[in-house]
């Protein structure tokens, strides 16, 4: 009999509702154990952070800089360019809706601490360095090996990089739920739960509609460059969409977004290149999400909203993402550092921006992927433009003289052979 898969997203579900539940009856010594492992759990985090930021992205970009030819950075450019868009048009946007919608709503932090138990101990944990330090190590190492093409000191961070990637999968995946929980339970018994749920419902509301926006530009973008019916693209990868809204991977989706993508008219072999890099560095949808949850936790939180600050945190965050690994929930880890270090989220808030992204994940998963068709469509075009052969969509004229008509044109077609041509086979013509 194959076992049932109880996936992430489900088991934060019944964390949250598990939580809310608790937190009415729970005894003080339970609330203290939950409490402790909160506490425990949150240290472990500050730990591993800037160790998982150094692991996954200079890897990332030395694989990204090891082959960098024309068309790699092509397709690279134009995902971290609709990236940065899907980031600052949701900061935009949401600095408009989003005081309205959550107003009335808010969470204090202070409140929540001082009604939840102290745990009955903790465990300092101090980081080896700085998130910061380990972003701009992780900037050199991967840009110095894209140069070098250092194979020894890339083959340690690819190890490095595996360690990394089993200590999420092993450790923080499997026992995020139980965080999750110990939070809600200490909402819950603060009394702010109730205003947290209603932001939950709001915002998931808001990022639809901006996926909407998103998607229907990217494709007009790309119905532009080609020359194409941008809706009838779109409406050929909904099934790349529906198919992610289930996987919530984009890697498990490739070989639906590939047919999809190669339907659209697209180059087999270019999509085969395309569709599966940009599973990895096209994160417009994760963007979305994390952006719009930052933006909610800050105003219920009264955490200062400024500029400059959401711009630099949008610009590393594009960076930083696109190391983000293959599981669920892996885009919100590789943020955690930079909400922490340039937003000034602290573990609580950290806490309650994985709930809501994980909440939400399925949707920014289906939007990455239906976005890499638009990205296939765009870098099909323009690599067409660069070659001697006319696009495969531009069919020959109908009035062009084929083999079997006679033409009486002063110069010959194109490729076919000239009069005085001694190999010229006039009688087939």
């Amino acid at each position: 009999m194959k076992k049932l898969k109880f996936g992430l997203l489900p088991r934060i579900f019944v964390a949250i509702a598990a939580g809310i539940v608790c937190g009415f009856f729970f005894p003080e010594w339970l609330s203290r154990l939950a409490a402790t492992f909160n506490s425990l759990f949150g240290n472990f985090l500050g730990f591993i952070i800037p160790l998982l930021i150094l692991g996954l992205v200079a890897p990332g970009i030395a694989d990204l800089g090891k082959s960098a030819g024309r068309l790699l950075a092509l397709t690279a450019l134009l995902a971290w360019l609709f990236t940065l868009i899907s980031g600052f048009g949701t900061y935009f946007a949401g600095t408009l809706l989003l005081p309205s919608l959550l107003a009335g709503s808010h969470f204090t932090e202070a409140a929540t601490a001082a009604v939840t138990p102290a745990p009955y101990f903790t465990i300092d944990m101090p980081p080896v360095m700085g998130v910061m330090t380990a972003l701009i190590l992780a900037f050199v190492l991967g840009l110095g090996m894209a140069y070098t093409h250092s194979r020894h000191l890339k083959g340690m961070l690819d190890d490095f990089k595996a360690i990394i990637d089993r200590v999420i999968a092993g450790i923080i995946i499997p026992l995020l739920p139980f965080y999750i929980f110990g939070i809600f339970l200490a909402m819950t018994q603060s009394g702010q739960v109730a205003s947290v749920l209603g932001v939950f419902v709001k915002l998931i509301v808001v990022i639809f509609g901006l996926t909407v926006v998103l998607l229907l530009f990217q494709f007009s973008v790309a119905g532009l460059v080609a020359r194409r019916n941008p809706l009838r693209m779109l409406r050929t990868m909904l099934t790349a969409y529906a198919t992610a809204l289930g996987t919530q991977s984009s890697a498990a989706t490739i070989p639906v977004t590939l047919a999809q993508t190669v339907k659209m008219g697209v180059r087999p072999e270019l999509a085969g290149f395309v569709i599966p890099l940009c599973a990895t560095i096209h994160l417009s949808g994760s963007m979305m999400k994390i952006t719009a949850c930052a933006l909610a936790v800050s105003m219920l939180s009264g955490h200062p909203i400024v500029g400059e600050t959401f711009a630099g945190f949008i610009l590393l965050l594009s960076i930083t993402m696109v190391a983000a690994p293959g599981v669920p929930g892996g885009a919100i880890m590789a943020a955690v550092g930079l909400l922490e270090s340039i937003l000034g989220f602290d573990d609580t808030l950290v806490g309650l921006m994985i709930a809501t992204y994980i909440a939400m994940d399925s949707f920014g998963t289906a939007t990455n992927v239906t976005g890499d068709g638009a990205v296939a469509v765009i870098v099909d075009r323009l690599s067409r433009s660069q070659r001697d052969d006319p696009p495969a969509e531009q069919q020959p004229h109908p009035t062009r003289p084929t083999p079997h008509t006679p033409h009486n044109a002063s110069a010959p077609l194109p490729d076919m052979p000239r009069d005085n041509d001694p190999t010229s086979d006039k009688n087939k013509y």
